[in-house]
């Protein structure tokens, strides 16, 4: 059991026959009255996001998450195909449950695949991947007084803002949390 005082991201509960994961928490002492923690819970089932507040005493079971390491394999017009590289159970997700996760993930890349009694929820990509850039705009000479910066699509289709030196057939290291570019390798 888990009291809400207890409250971190990322933490999962069980609450109201569903599963949460806590978005953000705040810990409110008013000057009059009672504290409380103010949240935001995403339901790891369907996906939704509400807001709740609770007093610090209040107990929630922890949820049992299993990340497990998967290869991700190939995609096959809605579905993606993901393995366990020990012992080589492949799994096909739908569009619906990766969301776009993966438009940083290469074929082969390893990715993690968070699963609740079975039923597989989220994919987590690796916080950080290099990709080549397959398609921008030449930068001029000159321009990079004002720390500009211009689009550019990566190997894996999406679209990322780079500083102009970059080129076309660079390797880019990528946060994947925020889609920022972060440097040349």
């Amino acid at each position: 059991m888990i009291s809400a005082g207890d409250f971190r991201n990322g933490l999962t509960v069980e609450m109201d026959g569903a599963v949460f994961q806590i978005l953000e928490f705040q810990h409110v002492k008013p000057g009059k009255g009672a504290a409380f923690v103010r949240t935001k819970l995403k339901n790891i089932i369907n996906g939704g996001v509400v807001e709740k507040t609770f007093r610090p005493t209040e107990k929630f079971p922890q949820a049992r998450i299993d990340r497990n390491d998967m290869q991700y394999l190939y995609s096959d017009g809605d579905l993606y195909n993901f393995m366990n590289v020990e012992t080589y159970d492949q799994i096909a997700l739908n569009k619906d449950a990766i969301g776009d996760t993966l438009k940083f993930v290469k074929e082969n890349d390893m990715v993690k695949v968070c699963s609740y009694n079975g039923n597989v929820f989220a994919i987590e990509p690796p916080m950080f991947v290099e990709l080549e850039v397959t398609e921008t705009e030449p930068g001029f000479k000159g321009d990079t007084a004002t720390g500009a910066n211009k689009p550019a699509i990566v190997e894996t289709g999406a679209s990322v803002n780079v500083p102009l030196f970059v080129e076309i057939g660079d390797k880019i290291k990528i946060d994947t949390r925020t889609g920022d570019y972060l440097s040349r390798v």
